[in-house]
């Protein structure tokens, strides 16, 4: 896929870039770590190589639209991709896949294809990791500069909600995911008893 490397460090220069400083989850290192996670999902679905790049340029662009809004980013976002995709002379089918990618990480996700289903656990990946209490709270310091939430009780509330409607969707997460996720919300459950 030409232009890919090329592609990938200016995703990454522009999320450096233009991130708010009040995104403590949604910065640059969720997508370098959603792109590492990434890598383990690949294995696990033996996706080919051309079907892999799309996935990385997928989860590379899925949060490029809180460079411009934290409302419906992954519209913007999607919009953003398709000029950049464009500019760079990628085919349209692959330009409509990375699309759908950004666009299927939309909460509540209902993804259709394995790679909108893989970027769809990739994205969540960290709701059943051991990290998942540090990655979480990343995530309620940035709601709490954005004016979002008030407090950990009603932050604990809100986790325990996402994540009871929560849902993998590979076979990879449900096996080696969903038992932590279960856990931490057992946990959750205790903090707010």
């Amino acid at each position: 896929m030409k232009g890919y490397y090329k592609l990938r460090s200016t995703i990454i220069d522009i999320l450096n870039s233009k991130l708010s400083k009040d995104l403590h989850y949604h910065g640059v290192h969720h997508t370098l770590d959603a792109l590492k996670t990434c890598k383990v999902y690949l294995r696990h679905n033996q996706v080919n190589t051309h079907d892999a790049k799309l996935l990385r340029l997928g989860v590379l662009l899925h949060d490029i639209g809180f460079t411009e809004t934290t409302h419906e980013h992954e519209q913007k976002g999607s919009e953003i991709a398709k000029r950049m995709l464009t500019d760079y002379d990628f085919p349209t089918e692959d330009i409509d896949v990375i699309v759908g990618l950004i666009l299927t990480t939309k909460v509540p996700q209902n993804p259709k294809t394995l790679l909108e289903k893989i970027i769809c656990d990739v994205d969540l990946d960290y709701l059943g990791r051991s990290d998942f209490y540090e990655i979480s709270g990343q995530l309620f310091r940035e709601l709490k500069a954005l004016s979002i939430i008030n407090n950990m009780d009603e932050w604990n509330k809100i986790q325990i909600k996402f994540l009871e409607a929560h849902t993998y969707h590979t076979d990879f997460a449900i096996k080696n995911r969903q038992p932590h996720k279960e856990l931490r919300i057992k946990e959750l459950k205790q903090l707010v008893g």
